[in-house]
């Protein structure tokens, strides 16, 4: 077994969180080590990603502090200025606008694969020292630090392991960090749509009883005219009706998606494969365990509806860089376990609150109970028709202060 030495920070997952996680430490001053299982896809300008992300104002702030984001929003970004949502039973519709809020933009819409790209390449220049493609096989700890081994053989001695290795996590697994999980008994389809009316930079949801559908609004490729057509969809489908969507052909779906979304803009055309993903809720009983910590998909999944998950696992870092900042600061050892059960906690507690919060809203609105028919959709109206609600509710979901 060779040995490459001890670095402050081991993070295990090269995903958006990971890698993000990867870069911030290292720029605060830390040696880490990036261990991945696969090299990442590489973006391209002709192939989109099908998977998309609504990137929170505070965390363009964390992307552009890394020096990351330029260079993502030159590439290809749809900003949104607005988000409307309503139920497909009537009622009022509550809508979010940046003029309102004297901001230019309520967030960004961007493909998976050019965020890992950037964050990679920004980890690569940061002297991030990767290990791709490796899988972790063992994890020890002591008072002293953390010990990995990787199926290549290599032997990491770190401080503290992040685990940021998605909903099935292997560090965390080994760590013996427990999770509490919930199946929706549903999943999200994503694809590429044009409509016959514009997006408007708009996000749009309409709450059907099977569960949401969404259009994002996404930036034109070269071969999509008229310009401002094109959005990406996540329709919340129950399991049993998700097999009939995927096989119809596109003039079917695309019917399907018009209808389920009121033709509010219009005829829906599929641009692209579609494909789906179960849904569900989990969270880990703890987010620490020594010196193992847990972040992103790894120590919660959520649902879909509101856009949060990548939000909460890119705050996730923020709160982890500024508590190490802040030890580093203070000349203190920012690895000692009360200082990441400290951290561990306030995480805890806030994904835990937006997990139950996304829940709670899907059940009302997925319900065909009387009562809840008769007050979602007013409920929806009166925060759309009380400014300072509906400004408490968006600061909430973007993360402005």
């Amino acid at each position: 077994m060779s040995r490459r030495g001890r670095v402050d920070v081991a993070v295990v997952g090269g995903g958006a969180v990971g890698t993000c996680a990867a870069l911030a430490l290292a720029r605060a001053g830390l040696d880490v080590a990036l261990i991945e299982a696969a090299q990442p896809q590489r973006w391209t300008v002709g192939k989109p990603d099908l998977r998309v992300y609504a990137i929170a104002p505070d965390n363009i702030g964390l992307l552009d502090t890394l020096g990351v984001w330029e260079g993502i929003a030159s590439a290809r970004a749809q900003a949104y200025r607005r988000m409307r949502v309503w139920d497909a039973a009537g009622g009022g519709e509550l809508m979010f606008d940046a003029d309102a809020f004297g901001r230019r933009e309520l967030g960004w819409i961007v493909e998976h694969a050019l965020l890992v790209e950037r964050l990679w390449d920004g980890a690569n220049a940061a002297g991030v020292r990767v290990h791709c493609p490796a899988r972790v096989e063992r994890c020890e700890q002591d008072p002293g630090g953390v010990r990995l081994q990787l199926d290549d053989g290599t032997r990491i001695e770190a401080s503290a392991a992040v685990a940021a290795d998605g909903a099935d996590s292997t560090l965390r697994q080994l760590a013996q960090i427990d999770v509490v999980s919930h199946d929706y008994r549903q999943r999200g389809i994503v694809a590429y749509v044009t409509t016959a009316n514009p997006h408007e930079e708009t996000a749009w949801q309409r709450f059907l009883p099977g569960g949401p559908v969404a259009f994002l609004p996404c930036a034109d490729l070269t071969d999509v005219q008229p310009a401002g057509h094109r959005s990406s969809i996540v329709w919340t489908v129950a399991d049993d009706k998700v097999a009939d969507l995927l096989a119809a052909d596109d003039r079917e779906f695309g019917e399907s998606l018009t209808r389920a979304f009121g033709a509010r803009l219009g005829d829906v055309v599929p641009q692209s494969p579609r494909v789906a993903f179960p849904l569900r809720r989990q969270l880990v009983r703890e987010a620490v365990n020594g010196r193992v910590l847990v972040i992103g998909d790894a120590a919660h999944v959520v649902h879909p509806l509101a856009g949060q998950g990548v939000n909460l696992g890119l705050r996730d870092v923020w709160a982890l860089r500024d508590m190490i900042g802040t030890a580093i600061d203070l000349r203190v050892d920012w690895s000692r376990p009360h200082r990441l059960a400290r951290w561990a906690r306030a995480r805890k507690s806030e994904n835990a609150v937006a997990a139950y919060t996304f829940e709670g809203i899907n059940r009302v609105f997925a319900s065909d109970g009387m009562a809840a028919t008769l007050l979602r959709g007013p409920l929806l109206g009166l925060a759309g028709r009380v400014p300072p609600l509906a400004h408490r509710l968006w600061r909430r979901a973007s993360g402005v202060t």
